[in-house]
């Protein structure tokens, strides 16, 4: 029992006599200075701003290759960098200025290569990664694939 008594008021005799110093006078201007900087830098966001987030290549032969630009602007504060595109399957190809930083305020393009493959109706989508907030951006190209040398087959109808 006195053991636990004479550990318990040591305990406390360390905490009463440690904090006697303030903590508004432990705080270094410079930190202060350096953490306002790293708050400030962490607001500054790229925006990827597309002139169209979808494009219809409409009716198109089945085997034609068909290719379109999307268009967007860095509409943030911060420089925009895309790290990586992808696309939903191998016959969509995404060519994109990938580890290019673009200034806010400029314009950037991203090809997309569509081979013809598939029948019917066919949705793709590609994957833009780069550093904005969302940290991925979506587009997506449409056809309706007509069977060569069918009717229906009379090419591009919406570019």
């Amino acid at each position: 029992m006195k053991r636990v008594s004479l550990i318990l008021g040591l305990c406390a005799l360390t905490f009463m006599t440690s904090c006697k110093e303030k903590a508004s006078e432990k705080i270094d201007a410079t930190n202060m200075e350096v953490a306002a900087q790293r708050d400030e830098a962490s607001r500054n966001v790229a925006v990827m701003t597309f002139d169209k987030a979808e494009h219809d290549f409409g009716t198109i032969t089945q085997g034609m290759p068909q290719e379109t630009a999307f268009t967007f602007t860095n509409t943030g504060n911060a420089p925009l960098i895309i790290t990586s595109t992808s696309a939903s399957c191998g016959c969509t190809v995404p060519d994109a200025p990938v580890n290019t930083p673009i200034a806010p305020g400029e314009q950037g393009e991203i090809k997309v290569k569509f081979n013809g493959s598939g029948s019917g109706q066919v949705t793709k989508t590609v994957t833009i990664r780069a550093n904005t907030a969302k940290g991925s951006e979506m587009l997506r190209i449409k056809a309706f694939v007509a069977p060569a040398g069918s009717t229906a087959a009379v090419g591009p109808t919406a570019q």
